[in-house]
């Protein structure tokens, strides 16, 4: 944790996008690009808001996910809690390309049920995540590898998602850039 007044967070799913995240939590400002080590992405579940899987983390030896790390005012954190429903905050340390550690809060779904069930994302979450990677500048490669993951075809109409594009839409196309520490414009 930065302070008793802000943290760090990891995001690996839809927060990667500053468009997405800000919508509840707007302390967020981008700090730097990172990986979380002997973890992996996976899809599970199929949740209504994104009419799909949820993007979660798994255990996994010599795997890694790239996120970005965000600094954000304690009092974001209930939206934060209440925006990621039923997953679970926890503790991570990730580090960034220039080898800095961060400790951070990030979430994973540790729930039973269908919720532990593999799934596909809807393109539309697909897309999020992936606007997300390209704004805050991970790995091209890792970038990539989010482009070709399959999806589940969903095409109807997402409220969530029209929200967070016309955000967009607002300031920028959401594919470049970079988010600054001042909270200016940036990638996600």
């Amino acid at each position: 944790m930065a302070s008793a007044t802000f943290f760090f967070y990891f995001a690996y799913g839809s927060n990667l996008l500053r468009e997405r995240l800000i919508l509840r939590n707007p302390s967020a400002q981008f700090t730097a690009v990172a990986k979380l080590t002997d973890y992996k992405l996976i899809f599970v579940g199929n949740g209504s808001r994104w009419q799909g899987g949820a993007a979660n983390i798994q255990e996994a030896k010599g795997s890694e996910v790239w996120g970005a790390v965000w600094h954000m005012d304690t009092k974001d954190i209930p939206s934060l809690d209440r925006q990621e429903g039923r997953y679970t905050a926890m503790e991570v340390d990730v580090r960034d390309p220039k080898g800095e550690t961060f400790r951070c809060r990030t979430y994973q779904l540790r729930c039973p049920g269908h919720w532990a069930e593999p799934s596909l994302p809807s393109p539309q979450y697909k897309d999020v995540i992936v606007r997300g990677a390209r704004q805050n500048g991970l790995p091209e490669e890792y970038v990539r590898g989010l482009e070709g993951l399959p999806d589940n075809g969903f095409s109807g109409e997402l409220a969530v998602y029209n929200e967070v594009m016309a955000l967009l839409n607002a300031g920028g196309d959401g594919a470049g850039g970079s988010v600054s520490g001042d909270g200016g414009e940036k990638k996600d």
